[in-house]
């Protein structure tokens, strides 16, 4: 089979002819030679034969099912022949294969949106962009291969369109109900989140990581006055604390609060002792843990009066926050000012302290305080014992109702799509 790799090598040279006499050598010895098959399928490609690429690649693929290149020229041969659903068919079966194939990917996008599978498509032009450019290509008219460049171009309207596509079905009832004026702020969020429009930050200190909401106030800490349920929650301080106790003492039903343990050796620091930082959680990623508000009656009670921002499978994140001894966590930004923080402070000991946006808190047991964490922040318990806090999240004040509606929708949209394309 010496004459295969060789037969390869003109092939990529563009000595179709040559490529052909050795590809077909190897079929003298092996008339079922999937790889030699496929081979002289691609010539037929290159030539402008797309009925014979296609006899040459079916047989190419009953010797050889599992070799993605195969599908991918069969699907080609498909396209060239106008038979969109064949190729699309083809080219998922490339990426099923080997999902690292982006220009596969592409022209899989492409005939499903000949087919009218625009939603579809989208998912799939957006993961061929995000594959290619973690590897550096597609990143700009130089990274493009001159042939794909059109199509690639294409893609990155067509991803954009489809999300526009996507929120404008979501947000039409509300502009029904509301008026179209009614969101207009929202509007220009997602243009920026969608890179169509700079975000223009009030703040030179404020950074969300996910998603920034224009024309809202902006504070690194928030007037208690604006937040009427705040001496409630701070009246209920005894009860939390009580329920608050039992749990510290067994110490189980804890979690870590940072995904896992490289995002804590960058986020966190100790003194004497390694840091520390876990949750006994009573909402995580948006979802109620039934038990542990079960265990804590008064805690819940109090939760369930505050408005929380309550968005599918993102939040909020409400938990007991536990820093041992000598725990930093590191200066960041939080993902995005629609939602702000809101901490009450159970079990705070000497020098402990918050800091946001270059402006240090000193926490005082059953005082609230409710802070935007897209400024950078960063907390510490220098102390020797254990710092507890409560932490929830909650709508931003300057939201309007029919804001907080759409941004549910958007943000679970935007979830969504994520793990559409994640899965692709």
């Amino acid at each position: 089979m010496s004459d295969l790799p060789e037969a390869r090598r003109l092939l990529e040279a563009g000595r179709i002819t040559e490529a052909e006499r050795a590809f077909e050598r190897v079929l003298d010895e092996d008339p079922q030679n999937g790889a030699a098959l496929g081979g002289l399928g691609e010539a037929a490609l290159r030539r402008g034969d797309a009925d014979r690429a296609l006899e040459l690649l079916r047989r190419a693929i009953v010797s050889a099912p599992s070799d993605p290149a195969i599908h991918q020229q069969l699907g080609r041969a498909h396209e060239l022949c106008a038979d969109y659903g064949a190729a699309a068919a083809a080219y998922a079966a490339a990426v099923r294969l080997e999902p690292r194939l982006f220009s596969a990917r592409l022209h899989l996008a492409s005939c499903l949106e000949r087919t009218r599978e625009l939603d579809a498509a989208v998912v799939q032009y957006k993961r061929a962009l995000d594959d290619a450019q973690r590897q550096g290509q597609w990143l700009d008219r130089g990274s493009t291969p001159a042939l794909l460049r059109p199509l690639v171009e294409h893609a990155v309207v067509a991803v954009r369109r489809g999300r526009h596509a996507v929120f404008d079905r979501l947000f039409a009832p509300l502009r029904a109900r509301y008026g179209h004026g009614s969101l207009s702020r929202l509007e220009r969020c997602v243009r920026i989140f969608l890179n169509e429009e700079p975000p223009e930050y009030p703040d030179p200190r404020q950074r969300p990581t996910f998603l920034f909401f224009p024309g809202l106030p902006t504070h690194a800490y928030f007037d208690r006055a604006i937040f009427p349920w705040i001496d409630s929650l701070e009246a209920a301080t005894t009860a939390i604390d009580a329920e608050l106790e039992p749990l510290l003492r067994s110490g189980s039903g804890r979690e870590r609060v940072l995904a896992d343990e490289l995002q804590e050796a960058t986020s966190l620091r100790g003194t004497d002792e390694p840091p520390s930082w876990t949750g006994y959680y009573f909402y995580r990623h948006g979802v109620r843990r039934d038990d542990n508000c079960a265990a804590c009656p008064s805690t819940a009670r109090a939760l369930d009066a505050l408005p929380l921002c309550r968005i599918r499978a993102h939040g909020p994140e409400v938990h007991f926050s536990v820093f041992t001894a000598g725990t930093h966590l590191l200066p960041h930004c939080g993902v995005t000012n629609t939602r702000v923080v809101g901490h009450l402070p159970l079990i705070v000991p000497e020098d402990c302290a918050l800091s946001v946006g270059g402006e240090v808190h000193h926490w005082r047991r059953g005082r609230v305080v409710v802070f935007d964490d897209t400024f950078e922040h960063e907390a510490w318990n220098r102390s020797r014992t254990t710092r507890v806090i409560l932490i929830f999240d909650i709508w931003n004040p300057y939201l309007t109702e029919v804001e907080r509606a759409a941004l549910t929708e958007l943000v679970g949209a935007i979830g969504d799509f994520r793990m559409a394309v994640e899965q692709a």
